[in-house]
């Protein structure tokens, strides 16, 4: 071992937390991704693994939050962070299983909102490393950057709604149309968690600042 990393300061337990929900939750979107490129059940089951592993790691988060006194940043925006964090991937999972249940197909659509997905979270796990580097300004750098993808995802939404709702055919179609408008949500729900958690990391930076 160098000198230099005898003397190196440890990362803070709740940051290494954070960084890992953060890590896990931008596979979960990459797996989201391929799960829509041709609807791979094993890639649900993947996705949900992923969910699990990620659930498990908010409940140490939390109970070490319960027996801390001392945390890098305010307890609040910890638990916050990580609750906005989880739910991404939360909704990632139940949009594979919504498509799995009503035996949706993927559309462009889907494709377009999880590929933006994506991108916004591997803006936000970015954030969440240079919070741990203390690099606030490039923290904030990917959070304006998450939260313009963010902007992005309910502009291809309104685009699917106006797109799916426009002259059904038949019953059927119209049926068609209400269980794809149920997974137009979950992505577009995913989003909103996304910009909740650009914004906790917007509000911790201005207090580190």
């Amino acid at each position: 071992m160098a000198i230099r990393d005898i003397f190196k300061p440890k990362p803070n337990k709740f940051m290494k937390l954070l960084i890992e929900q953060a890590h896990l939750t931008t596979k979960g979107l990459e797996l989201l991704n391929k799960y829509l490129e041709r609807r791979d059940s094993g890639v649900a089951e993947k996705i949900a693994e992923t969910e699990k592993e990620a659930d498990e790691v908010r409940r140490v988060l939390i109970e070490e939050l319960m027996h801390t006194f001392v945390t890098p940043f305010d307890r609040e925006d910890i638990f916050t962070l990580s609750r906005e964090i989880d739910d991404i991937l939360d909704y990632a999972n139940t949009t594979v299983d919504e498509m799995e249940i009503l035996d949706v197909t993927p559309t462009p659509y889907m494709q377009r909102i999880a590929s933006l997905l994506y991108d916004a979270c591997t803006e936000i796990q970015l954030a969440v490393d240079r919070l741990q580097t203390n690099h606030l300004s490039v923290a904030t750098d990917h959070v304006q950057r998450a939260k313009a993808l963010e902007n992005r995802v309910e502009t291809v939404y309104r685009e699917a709604l106006a797109d799916l709702f426009k002259g059904p055919k038949n019953i059927k179609h119209v049926m068609t149309m209400f269980k794809v408008r149920e997974i137009y949500r979950h992505l577009s729900n995913a989003a909103d968690r996304g910009d909740g958690a650009a914004n906790v990391i917007a509000d911790i930076v201005m207090k580190k600042s």
